[in-house]
């Protein structure tokens, strides 16, 4: 009782200072929010839906408590595709299909990623495609259309983005203009490897370049290169004592959609799913950092419905009740809301129904309240 009447019977010009002084020592003190943004191209909730279905244990989908579903238009089209869709995301603004890192109006916008470097933030970004594919290029490049690959290759060379991995190696070293950037990137200290996803020098930025365009998909073989390269990011980016901001893109969900490719789709959001959950154990040690898992929009117009198959006695088609499939409208994106999850620091803020670009004001909203204005 005699600390609580001291500090009440405080001389009222003392006690605000005492104040400043606390949220001055509080914001030295406090952590710095790491960012992990998941993004499915072409991942509904029905493409969310399959992994609880075809996969072999419980879904890491099922683990989060906070979801939300945003809305995807883009400023000249109902449909989006994933230009417009991840630069509404990296930058918190609208625009129209195709654009890279600009406005409606052409003009380039600052994206997180970079709004973040500029605070001292370590980057990173993986992708099973091209790295200068719409998604990833939406983090770092400014370009008025998506093809054009070249140009987006030139603006990763001045990125400073500190861990890269996925596809593209053409765009780099077998380029029109004769340039080989490779060479740009070794004379910015980068450790490069288009052979494997080799250990990380820690002292170095790390670029695995390990395709001519994108990397095979699922069916194909790739194997477990979503997860591996997601782990050694975070096991690099970890290490420096740095806080981080990490983009990684399940891509090839879409382009099963494209296909309507129904096992490709599965495998993809599976190993999609896989993937969360090294995010997930990483979270689990460092209670620091915000995940953040959502789309672009949705690709097929997919549905998990009824299986069914023809008796051999009768000849008619049987519904088989523990059985479903997957079905798809056509081969095209669609506006569909897609999902949001979030787990981790300031998680909170996630729910809800909202247009895309506000989940980069809300990854803004939960840095400041870490201590970390970029706006």
């Amino acid at each position: 009782m005699k600390f609580i009447y001291t500090i009440t019977n405080f001389n009222k010009a003392i006690f605000p200072s005492l104040l400043l002084f606390t949220t001055l020592i509080t914001a030295q003190t406090q952590k710095p929010l790491n960012i992990i943004f998941m993004i499915g191209d072409g991942m509904g909730v029905s493409q969310v839906t399959s992994a609880f279905y075809f996969g072999n244990s419980e879904p890491n989908f099922q683990k989060f408590n906070v979801v939300g579903l945003s809305e995807t238009s883009s400023t000249s089209d109902w449909v989006t595709d994933s230009a417009a869709g991840a630069t509404a995301l990296s930058t918190g603004e609208k625009t129209y299909k195709r654009a890279i890192g600009v406005n409606k109006d052409s003009i380039a916008l600052p994206t997180i990623l970079e709004q973040l470097q500029k605070k001292k933030y370590q980057t990173g970004l993986v992708s099973l495609t091209s790295i200068t594919h719409a998604t990833p290029a939406s983090y770092y490049a400014h370009v008025k259309d998506r093809d054009l690959h070249e140009d987006i290759a030139l603006d990763l060379v001045k990125a400073n983005v500190n861990f890269l991995a996925g596809g593209g190696l053409k765009f780099f070293n077998k380029r029109k203009d004769g340039k080989n950037l490779l060479n740009e990137f070794k004379k910015l200290n980068y450790n490069i490897d288009t052979l494997k996803l080799s250990k990380p020098i820690q002292n170095k930025n790390n670029f695995y370049l390990l395709a001519q365009d994108e990397l095979p998909n699922k069916v194909q073989g790739r194997g477990d290169f979503l997860p591996e390269a997601t782990q050694t990011a975070l096991d690099y980016l970890s290490k420096n004592n740095k806080p981080f901001f990490l983009m990684v893109e399940g891509s090839f969900i879409d382009w099963g959609g494209h296909a309507k490719d129904g096992e490709m789709m599965v495998k993809e959001v599976l190993d999609f799913d896989k993937t969360i959950g090294v995010v997930m154990e990483f979270i689990k040690k460092n209670p620091n950092t915000l995940l953040v898992v959502t789309a672009d929009h949705e690709t097929g117009g997919a549905s998990i419905g009824k299986y069914s198959e023809k008796d051999p006695v009768t000849g008619k088609e049987k519904e088989i009740g523990n059985k479903v499939q997957v079905n798809f409208i056509d081969n095209q994106h669609t506006a569909a809301l897609v999902p949001v999850f979030a787990m981790g620091k300031n998680q909170e803020l996630f729910s809800g129904v909202y247009p895309n670009n506000t989940i980069y004001h809300k990854l803004v909203e939960a840095l400041k309240k870490n201590g970390i204005s970029i706006k």
